[in-house]
């Protein structure tokens, strides 16, 4: 590989798309070169960039191995603008399925933690649909900012979506991000949402926040269990609409858990444009995510012609 070559990997969880870089001998990240990176004309291409670093190497990384000190690895992951993100629950799935591509995790031998602003993140891999592998990620506690209240008022922020005819309520949700999820009433109006233009959330966060539009589908048996179903799309902040979110799709469903009561089950599939997620509410408190993770390229990125 010559000197001016970037080693990077593809790969991508329900088509939430990213770039991985492996910066364990110190590659510089900066918000240009993630820029350039996401590019999906003149980089690489994806919904944000993921650096591997030593847990060790970082102050968020050394409160991360605070909390859990089997957190070596963590995920430094940037937006496609460049910015900072506390958390992807689909990136620490590719994540996690890199760790054990480089030989740095071996699924056999149990859990992987992985460090993230959020915390570090416990994931582990099991047989999805097919036998196709599956990676399951304990998303850590969530909380809703506006409590009880805000669940019977039906939401505590209003949102504004092009080609919705109101401002309608939503439910701010916290999984170590922010989002605000609102509920649509047919397949016709998920359908007809612009997300081509950012959501207006009022009042917003002062950091912005993820946008989830859902449409709740009842209730299925499955494995002697109930489970909920939901449809979703998302608004990404720093990225756009996105095929899938990982945080999003937790969100969703605590959302529609919450507005439902007391009876709602704790096992949620939803389903994305990209494909379909599972989501656990576990006894602890904690939410679990589960998808797959598909790595589906290695890449050698020329620095002069991304610069250019």
């Amino acid at each position: 590989m010559s000197p001016q070559a970037l080693h990077a990997v593809k790969g991508h969880g329900t088509r939430n798309d990213f770039v991985l870089l492996d910066g364990r001998d110190g590659l510089d990240l900066t918000p240009t070169l993630v820029r350039a990176l996401a590019d999906r004309r003149g980089g690489v291409g994806g919904d944000g960039v993921i650096r591997l670093v030593a847990s060790a190497r970082l102050d968020d990384g050394g409160a991360a191995l605070a909390e859990d000190p089997a957190a070596t690895w963590f995920m430094d992951y940037r937006n496609a603008d460049g910015s900072l993100a506390q958390m992807c629950g689909n990136g620490a799935r590719v994540f996690a399925a890199w760790l054990e591509r480089l030989g740095l995790w071996d699924p056999a031998a149990g859990d992987v933690v992985v460090g993230t602003r959020a915390g570090a993140k416990r994931i582990r891999r099991e047989a999805g649909p097919d036998d196709e592998p599956w990676y399951a990620v304990d998303m850590g506690g969530w909380f809703l900012p506006g409590g009880s209240a805000a669940v019977d008022a039906g939401g505590d922020v209003e949102v504004t979506v092009r080609g919705l005819p109101v401002a309608r309520p939503a439910l701010r949700v916290d999984v170590g991000n922010p989002h605000a999820v609102l509920a649509v009433a047919s397949g016709d109006e998920l359908a007809g949402a612009d997300l081509t233009v950012a959501p207006v959330v009022s009042p917003p966060d002062p950091e912005g926040q993820n946008v989830e539009l859902v449409l709740p589908l009842g209730e299925r048996e499955e494995g002697g269990r109930r489970v909920g179903v939901v449809a979703m799309r998302v608004f990404e902040r720093g990225v756009g609409e996105t095929q899938s979110c990982g945080t999003g799709a937790v969100a969703a469903a605590l959302a529609v858990r919450a507005w439902a009561g007391d009876d709602a089950p704790d096992v949620w599939r939803v389903q994305v444009p990209g494909g379909v997620l599972r989501v656990t509410v576990l006894p602890d408190g904690h939410a679990e995510l589960a998808g797959p993770a598909v790595l589906v390229a290695d890449v050698a990125v020329d620095w002069l012609a991304l610069a250019g």
